[in-house]
């Protein structure tokens, strides 16, 4: 008991900013002493390792958390009122859902419906999309293109062809896309001169830069209000969130 109650201490000690002086003033004999101690006392708890891990994880996952408001916080402006994303849903709902998202990306096909369902089921939320295409050229051809037609069409056209784009699971070609918008009837010679323009560019560079300062590197990724949600999430889970969010 003496013996465990010892190396307890010593383990409090461990967990201490003290114990870094400490070990400088312990003699050679007596850091073998404790490190002996040490090794034995886990040897014989060795839940006590999984227990420092677990606590370090979710020190870890807190922090992150905190550091995802303070990022949110910072580039409210960028994430919220950019003047240029789609937004859709109620555009007066007291819930903001904003997604990053990449046509190519399978949870993001995955997510698609079940923001839709969100949408539709809760009809009090406010979605603001982004692109960011993150996946290859084709991901990047499907984003031009999209953001071509919303500039060169407007939002409902936006809307068609982004879901189309979501529900394609082929190659994306421009003979594709071209096939696409003629099943919407666009002025496929308008929106393909608007592909390459400086506005598609910036639009889509602006938001790669949005999506660095919030270190985003995968799709989807969303941010509701305050928090930023990274990965794909089950319709429960965000509707769990929501309830949340409105107390």
């Amino acid at each position: 008991m003496k013996r465990l109650l010892a190396t307890t201490a010593l383990l409090g000690t461990l967990a201490t900013g003290a114990f870094a002086a400490d070990l400088k003033e312990m003699s050679a004999e007596e850091r073998a002493l404790f490190r002996a101690e040490v090794r034995s006392y886990l040897f014989e708890n060795p839940e006590v390792i999984m227990q420092a891990v677990e606590i370090l994880q979710n020190r870890e996952a807190e922090q992150q958390v905190q550091a995802d408001i303070d990022l949110v916080s910072q580039n409210a402006d960028a994430i919220f009122d950019d003047g240029y994303s789609w937004v859709g849903g109620n555009p007066d709902g007291d819930i903001v859902l904003v997604e990053f998202l990449d046509y190519r990306c399978g949870y993001c096909k995955r997510a698609h419906d079940e923001v839709a369902e969100l949408l539709k089921s809760d009809g009090n939320i406010k979605l603001i999309v982004k692109e960011l295409p993150i996946l290859g050229d084709g991901s990047v051809l499907a984003s031009r293109f999209a953001v071509a037609v919303k500039q060169v069409s407007g939002g409902d056209s936006y809307k068609s062809v982004a879901d189309a784009l979501m529900s394609f699971n082929g190659d994306i070609t421009m003979p594709t896309l071209r096939r696409l918008g003629s099943t919407f009837g666009l002025d496929m010679e308008a929106v393909e001169a608007r592909m390459d323009s400086d506005e598609v560019t910036a639009e889509i560079a602006q938001t790669r830069a949005l999506a660095g300062a919030l270190a985003i590197n995968g799709t989807p990724t969303f941010v509701m209000h305050d928090e930023l949600l990274r990965g794909y999430l089950p319709l429960e889970q965000m509707q769990a969130l929501v309830a949340n969010k409105r107390g």
